[in-house]
């Protein structure tokens, strides 16, 4: 029986010791082997790997992707024209030396990051001084990046790491300058309103006495021409009395009498004294023209 559990137990500790030397390398990863706390072989191969059992030799995995650094904080930047910017930037960098890397920042990402952060914001610092506002915005943004990343490249050596990219993300004033620049701006903007708003009340009123003045002149117009219809009206239809009353000159003395009572009796509010004998009732009493008027 202590024949058997010594057997189970060599076996358990053979197998300990035997999964302790083999290791798997990712292929996103880089595997690196330590020997006493020295690196004794760096593995860029994915695969299933051997090594001594700890603590002759321990293996750290290296990530080997692409990695980004973003900007930790933002710190004014003076220009060519001392305005104050500030900048967020990001750097795209992967591991090129792992030895390099190890002796140089650990295992840790984190090392690398807090070490390269003040690198980056001095080469925008020296790249930005040399433009001005209108280049880092727009002209020469490009160029910014270019240059910042070639000043880069010799000082990412050291780390063990490869600059593959540099970016602006954004370019702002500081919070005074910003505040200042929005408030002209609106002061800019209210005073091309406040242009445009005349302008279109001055066209306004240009327009309405342009329409008062056609409305006048196609009244006159209009009226002209009602008095020239109306007059020749008038003129057809006297010639057309004149006519009538010549053929009959006693229907034309009963026309004018009824004529004569419209206009006389028009209003009921009028009051009259009259004779109802008298000539002015006499086609009212008999159909008869007044007295002196008959031919």
């Amino acid at each position: 029986m202590n024949r058997i559990a010594l057997i189970v137990a060599g076996a358990l500790a053979a197998l300990f010791i035997a999964s302790s030397t083999l290791f798997v390398v990712d292929q996103r990863q880089v595997g690196v082997v330590y020997a006493l706390g020295e690196i004794r072989e760096v593995i860029t191969e994915p695969g299933l790997k051997f090594k001594l059992p700890p603590p002759l030799q321990n293996v750290v995995f290296l990530d080997k992707r692409v990695q980004t650094l973003d900007s930790p904080e933002t710190r004014p930047i003076f220009t060519a024209e001392k305005k104050s910017l500030v900048i967020d930037w990001l750097v795209k960098w992967r591991i090129s030396d792992p030895r390099q890397f190890i002796r140089n920042n650990g295992a840790d990402f984190r090392n690398l990051d807090s070490r390269l952060a003040p690198v980056v914001q001095a080469a925008f610092n020296e790249e930005i001084t040399k433009r001005d506002v209108r280049g880092v915005l727009a002209t020469e943004r490009e160029k910014v990046m270019g240059d910042v990343q070639k000043r880069l490249a010799d000082e990412a050596k050291s780390f063990g790491i490869e600059i593959l990219d540099v970016r602006i993300k954004r370019v702002d004033f500081v919070a005074d300058i910003t505040d200042s620049v929005y408030r002209r701006m609106e002061s800019e903007r209210k005073q091309v309103a406040n242009e445009l708003r005349s302008q279109g009340g001055a066209d306004g009123e240009k327009i309405r006495a342009d329409a008062d003045r056609q409305r006048e002149v196609i009244i006159a117009e209009a009226y002209r021409d009602a008095q020239k219809i109306k007059g020749e009206g008038d003129a057809k239809a006297s010639a057309l009395y004149a006519e009538a009353f010549g053929r009959d000159p006693q229907f034309a003395q009963f026309y004018r009498s009824l004529e004569a009572y419209r206009a006389t009796f028009r209003s009921k509010s009028d009051m009259m004294v009259l004779d109802p004998s008298g000539d002015f009732f006499r086609a009212m009493r008999n159909g008869s023209p007044p007295a002196g008027n008959a031919r």
